[in-house]
C-alpha cells in the first residue's frame, strides 16, 4: 500500500512538471498575444524596421514596440541574449497584416515559445509584423531579426548624446530630433547584430553636476577643516617646545630639565 502511495505521488509530480514544461516552452497566452496596442504611428515609416521605446520608472521597466516590413520572410525566431545563453524574447500585443492591409491578431498566428527563442511563423512571407516587449531602465538591447534599415526613437525628453550617460550601437547612424524626440536611423544592419542603447532623461544632467558640486564643495570644507586642525596642533606642540620636525633627543622641554 505504502509502495503504491509512493508512485503515485512520482507520477502526479511528473505530470505537474511536464505541465509546467508545457505551459513555460510551448507558446504565449492569447490574452497576451491579443492585448491591445496602437502601431499606426510607426506603420507609416519609410524603415524596413521602426522601434519605439517608452520609457520605464522605478516600479516597472520600460517598454518598446516593434514594426518589422517582411521581405520574403515567413519566419522570426525571436531572442536574447544573455552572458550564458540565448532567451526567447517575451512579446505580447502581437498582429501581423497582409500586403493588401488585411490584419490577423497573435492568436491566429502560429507562435510557439521554446527554451532559447519565439517562434513567430506568418502567411505571408511579404507582409508586417508587429509586436511589443519589455525594455531596460534606460537601456535596450535587440538583436536585429532581419537585415535592413532601421529606425529607433527613444522615450521624450531622453537622449544619448552625452558620453558618460548615453551609448548607440552599432555605430554609422544618422540622429534627428522629431518633436522632441531623438530619432536614430540606420540605412542597413544586417541580421543578426544587436542594436544596443543607453540612454538618460535631460534633466538628470544638470542634478548630477549639481551633485558633483556639493560633493567637491563640502569635500573642499573637510580639507580645510582638517589642515586647520593640524596647524592648529603644530602651533600647541611649538608653543610646548616640541619640535616635530626635529629627530635628535635633545631632552625634556623646556621647564622640565
Amino acid at each position: 500500500m505504502n509502495r503504491r502511495l509512493v508512485y503515485a505521488v512520482i507520477a502526479v509530480a511528473l505530470l505537474t512538471m511536464g505541465a509546467g514544461c508545457a505551459a513555460i516552452f510551448n507558446g504565449v497566452s492569447d490574452e497576451q498575444l491579443d492585448r491591445e496596442q496602437n502601431y499606426s504611428d510607426l506603420r507609416g515609416s519609410d524603415a524596413d524596421v521602426r522601434i519605439d521605446i517608452e520609457d520605464g520608472n522605478l516600479i516597472r521597466s520600460g517598454e518598446f514596440r516593434a514594426v518589422y516590413n517582411l521581405s520574403a520572410t515567413n519566419e522570426l525566431s525571436l531572442y536574447r541574449s544573455t552572458i550564458y545563453r540565448e532567451e526567447p524574447l517575451q512579446i505580447h500585443s502581437v498582429r501581423y497584416w497582409y500586403p493588401n492591409g488585411t490584419e490577423l491578431t497573435g492568436s491566429e498566428l502560429d507562435i510557439e515559445q521554446g527554451r532559447s527563442a519565439t517562434t513567430v511563423e506568418v502567411p505571408d512571407e511579404n507582409g508586417t509584423l508587429a509586436f511589443s516587449g519589455e525594455a531596460g531602465r534606460k537601456t535596450i538591447r535587440l538583436p536585429t531579426y532581419v537585415s535592413g534599415s532601421y529606425q529607433v526613437t527613444i522615450p521624450d525628453k531622453h537622449r544619448t548624446t552625452n558620453f558618460l550617460f548615453g551609448d548607440v550601437t552599432p555605430g554609422g547612424y544618422e540622429r534627428e530630433i522629431v518633436g522632441g524626440q531623438e530619432r536614430l536611423t540606420w540605412d542597413e544592419i544586417e541580421a543578426d547584430r544587436t542594436i544596443s542603447l543607453r540612454y538618460y532623461l535631460v534633466r538628470d544632467i544638470p542634478l548630477f553636476l549639481g551633485l558633483i558640486g556639493v560633493a567637491v564643495l563640502f569635500g573642499g570644507i573637510g580639507i580645510g577643516y582638517y589642515y586647520r586642525q593640524v596647524k592648529q596642533l603644530q602651533e600647541q606642540r611649538e608653543k610646548y617646545g616640541v619640535d616635530v620636525n626635529d629627530d635628535s633627543d635633545s631632552g625634556p622641554p623646556p621647564g622640565l630639565r
